[in-house]
């Protein structure tokens, strides 16, 4: 077989997908992801019988020789709805690769760290494989330089589980529960496509198979999940960081308006305010804006006012209120209303306390 330019791209994505430990591939599967790979490059898709072709030729006929496994798979065919057995191929050796590039000293570096960070939660599969390949490394330098926060009621073994899950594009069933009914198993089946941490606590995201509803589950209130290998993964369309572009936090409600919210921040704190801004959107007031806020509110004195375009939520109100009488808001009077509903019932409940 001639071995063009193609044919090299064909063997390089094969040789991903026959190392890959977490999928089975049929050759009408390796057929679908493989064309997949040259549409994205921009290069005509192949039929079944060339990858036929390429996989004999990398076992026989190239000079890579691979060692490739054969074994019958049980599947649930949704189209067919029932269960077909089909034959999946994979490298008998899954860390065996016919391409292999030498790193420089700087490339082992950053994976190294790469790998400390990684390292920093438990679950994944192949944290002992990582640990062994971070020792290959032989980098002299070890120190950890980034570190996250961890809650310590988390289930932490389930973000290595989830990211594998997600990485491998993973069709799963979540278990979880709810906030005070920690005996009571709920399920649902899930395409994840997002792992998000907020105020301390991480977030899977990802779209409900049967109700096409974008969802998210908190990891702590996650007693685990299944996968479900006879399901098909279903892509995000887009962007998923898109998702929360309009909001604070996780919490995103479907048909929510945008809001454009404007707040004065006291002298006291408009400095972190100002460095540590509540969304991206945020803004602050200057020259002819800002002369015109001071005349339209008089009583508020000295600080800077600010503003932001994004959605009503739990986590915008819980915002908002941190600062206390520090930060006032003034736009839209809804949200300013709320607010003010909040800060009442807060008063009336300290006001009944007795010591």
């Amino acid at each position: 077989m001639p071995v063009n330019k193609n044919a090299m791209t064909r063997y390089q994505i094969l040789d991903e997908l026959l190392s890959n430990r977490y999928h089975d591939y049929s050759i009408d599967d390796l057929t679908v992801a493989v064309n997949e790979r040259l549409k994205e490059m921009g290069i005509k898709p192949v039929t079944r019988r060339c990858i036929e072709m390429d996989i004999h030729y990398l076992e026989y006929d190239g000079p890579y020789m691979v060692e490739i496994q054969r074994k019958d798979m049980l599947v649930y065919n949704t189209e067919r709805q029932k269960t077909v057995t089909k034959k999946c191929l994979k490298y008998s050796d899954p860390t065996f690769s016919i391409f292999k590039k030498e790193m420089s000293d700087d490339e082992k570096y950053l994976l190294s760290q790469a790998l400390d960070l990684l390292g920093q939660f438990d679950g994944l599969p192949t944290f002992e494989a990582l640990q062994q390949l971070k020792s290959g490394l032989s980098v002299r330098d070890h120190r950890h330089i980034v570190s996250f926060t961890k809650n310590p009621l988390e289930n932490s073994s389930l973000f290595g589980e989830l990211f594998i899950a997600i990485m491998q594009k993973q069709v799963i069933r979540v278990h979880y529960h709810k906030f005070g009914e920690e005996d009571v198993d709920l399920t649902a089946d899930l395409y994840p496509y997002f792992l998000k941490e907020y105020n301390r606590r991480w977030y899977v995201f990802g779209e409900l198979v049967e109700e096409d509803m974008m969802i998210c589950f908190a990891l702590d209130r996650m007693n685990g999940f299944d996968p479900l290998p006879g399901k098909q993964y279903k892509e995000f369309e887009g962007d998923i960081n898109d998702w929360f572009e309009d909001i604070i936090g996780v919490t995103r409600y479907v048909g929510k308006p945008v809001e454009h919210v404007v707040f004065w921040v006291s002298d006291k704190s408009k400095s972190y305010v100002a460095t540590k801004p509540m969304h991206e959107s945020q803004k602050v007031f200057r020259g002819e804006k800002d002369a015109a806020m001071r005349e339209r509110y008089p009583m508020l004195e000295g600080g800077t006012f600010f503003s932001i375009d994004c959605m009503e939520n739990y986590e915008l109100y819980s915002e908002l209120l941190s600062f206390g009488a520090e930060l006032v808001v003034l736009e839209p009077v809804a949200v300013r209303e709320e607010l003010r509903r909040r800060v009442e019932k807060m008063m009336e409940v300290y006001g009944g306390v007795r010591g």
